[in-house]
């Protein structure tokens, strides 16, 4: 029972990771003239084939609700790029062994990783004006990433990677 208890714990914990999102833009924008957008042709975004579908359904449905249509002939374009890290592992047990005597003293030491180290995805959305040939507004997310996730768990974990990068666009 007590196993269970804490395995939920875990779980509760892990599914609440936090999403980072980094906003940049250029200054003296006029963002009110951008209204439809598309993707780049031969975007990379570094994702599984099923990953990247995932990720832009939820994104073209954040586009939608802010107002914005898909076209083929767009105000701008959206860049997508993404990389995997592992974090550091920050989970030790200390063993130390000392002793000493007199004026001497001597002592070693020995961290042993405890669990697995977290994956990360980075996830760059970059919005580029294809016209002035300059990006003008770029969102940088981070949040935890399980490459063993449910296909079901993926698609919450786009939709509000989708959502919380909208959030600020445009800005204020």
């Amino acid at each position: 029972m007590k196993f269970l208890k804490a395995t939920i714990l875990l779980l509760l914990i892990t599914s609440c990771a936090p999403i980072r999102v980094n906003y940049d833009f250029e200054k003296g924008t006029d963002f009110s003239k951008y209204k439809t957008y598309s993707y780049y042709a031969d975007m990379k975004t570094g994702m599984s084939e099923l990953d990247t579908k995932r990720f832009l359904d939820a994104f073209d449905a954040q586009m939608a609700a802010k107002g914005f249509m898909f076209s083929e002939t767009p105000d701008f374009f959206v860049d997508i790029k993404s990389s995997e890290y592992q974090e550091a592992q920050r989970n030790t047990v200390g063993v130390g062994l000392g002793g000493g005597g007199g004026n001497v003293g001597g002592g070693v030491s020995i961290g042993l990783p405890i669990g697995q180290a977290n994956v990360n995805r980075q996830i760059t959305i970059d919005f580029v004006d294809e016209n002035k040939k300059q990006l003008f507004w770029q969102a940088v997310t981070e949040s935890s990433f399980s490459p063993n996730a449910t296909p079901e768990k993926r698609e919450q974990l786009f939709k509000a990677l989708a959502e919380k990068v909208l959030a600020a666009y445009p800005p204020k």
